[in-house]
């Protein structure tokens, strides 16, 4: 085993002055001596398999005990671990980069949602905050406004269907204002008369509603053609009124008058039911007037107030698809840390364990066997037949050898002891 021993000095040397590879003539000369070695045990022990059998151990155990002491050879051998340990941690650090910077981004999110929710509830006590022109307690006065919008409107749409009815179809039974304004079956009997006759006195209280819509819509708007044409609708609507008035007065008065008896408008200004039936009508409708521009003010308020409201929920729920996204990416990126932190370790435990160069073991282990079987063959004085069982009872002994050892049909460089 000197042999053996020496040529691992030699190895040592070559790897001291040549750090990357063993020079062609180096290797050579181990190969030599690794067949020399084997062929001299084998003349030395002539053939025995038991004593082919230790002498594998003791050059297995001779390779590794060297190998294990050859420090530089270790360093190559381990330096692409390394490096790949490097790029791990490299990435290992670039995925906890991301888990931080997204972790402030969730608090971010988090801190606006709060943020958001505590906006939808202030701004209802103060509006103004969020530059919001609103009354801060709309809700009591706009309902206060519909109940009182309510039962005008009914009243316009029944003095209104009465009026044209009396107006432009009804024929007067008695001079009474009351029975002249107010007809409790107008509408049955314009029905009655005819299908035109009812879509006229049944849409004319809709015109007037339309006027008043009408009046609240230029009123959103400033400058002095707004104010001409709200004055010419108020015009328009008062001679509506006008007309009115004087065409059931006119009944009225043709009804008790004297045969040749006219009617002229210098009796309709004079007359107390002229004036009444116009208050009636138009004094009611601008109260309505009134009444709507106010709901309709109150709504405005009401809408600006849920319509904020509407997009900080909307902004909530980006907020919340958007954390959920990070959420996700956050579990991923962990299980992709905790998978590089795996490798790390698992690549550091092969970095503080011992690299065992197999193919190299094996070159020399079949020269070994070479020469054991080269010396049986021409050392042993023995019959063809005898020598052809030594040589198969030592290739047993050299198959268990390597079965023991787990180096049977290896196809990579290098085994690693962690």
């Amino acid at each position: 085993m000197e042999n053996i021993k020496n040529l691992f000095a030699l190895k040592k040397n070559g790897i001291e002055k040549e750090s990357k590879s063993t020079s062609s003539e180096s290797k050579e000369q181990i190969r030599i001596t690794y067949f020399q070695s084997g062929y001299g045990a084998s003349t030395k022990a002539s053939g025995e398999p038991v004593t082919f059998g230790v002498g594998l151990k003791n050059l297995y155990n001779s390779f590794e005990d060297q190998c294990r002491k050859q420090l530089n050879e270790q360093l190559r051998l381990k330096q692409p671990y390394k490096e790949e340990q490097e790029k791990c941690k490299t990435e290992l650090k670039k995925r906890e980069t991301v888990i931080a910077i997204t972790e402030d981004q969730l608090k971010t999110i988090s801190s606006t949602i709060k943020d958001r929710q505590f906006e939808m509830i202030d701004v209802k006590q103060n509006p103004e905050r969020y530059g919001i022109d609103a009354d801060k307690r709309p809700k009591a006065q706009f309902y206060i406004g519909i109940s009182i919008l309510l039962p005008i409107t009914i009243y316009l749409f029944v003095f209104y269907i009465s009026a044209s009815y009396s107006a432009f179809f009804k024929n007067f039974e008695s001079d009474s204002l009351t029975a002249a304004i107010f007809d409790s079956n107008a509408l049955g009997k314009a029905i009655s008369d005819g299908w035109l006759e009812a879509i006229f006195v049944g849409t004319i209280p809709f015109v007037f509603m339309g006027l008043g819509y009408l009046i609240h819509m230029f009123q959103k708007k400033k400058g002095w053609k707004v104010f001409m044409k709200l004055a010419a609708l108020f015009i328009l609507t008062f001679l509506f009124d006008v007309i009115l008035a004087y065409l059931i007065e006119k009944k009225i008065f043709l009804f008790d008058a004297i045969i040749g008896q006219q009617f002229t408008p210098w009796n309709a200004i004079q007359s107390v039911n002229f004036w009444g039936i116009i208050f009636a009508g138009f004094v009611v409708y601008i109260i309505w007037g009134l009444v709507f521009d106010f709901i309709m003010k109150e709504h405005e308020n009401v809408d600006k107030i849920k319509a904020f409201i509407r997009s900080k929920k909307e902004e909530i729920h980006n907020l919340n698809i958007h954390k959920n996204d990070l959420l996700s990416k956050i579990s991923i990126i962990k299980q992709e840390i905790s998978s590089i932190q795996g490798k790390i370790a698992e690549l550091q435990a092969k970095i503080d364990g011992f690299i065992f160069p197999v193919k190299e073991y094996l070159h020399y282990h079949y020269q070994y066997r070479e020469g054991w079987y080269q010396a049986i063959n021409a050392e042993l004085a023995l019959p063809a037949k005898e020598k052809n069982e030594l040589r198969n009872k030592c290739e047993e002994v050299a198959k268990k050898h390597l079965q023991e050892l787990n180096l049977t049909e290896m196809d990579f460089q290098n085994l690693i002891f962690t």
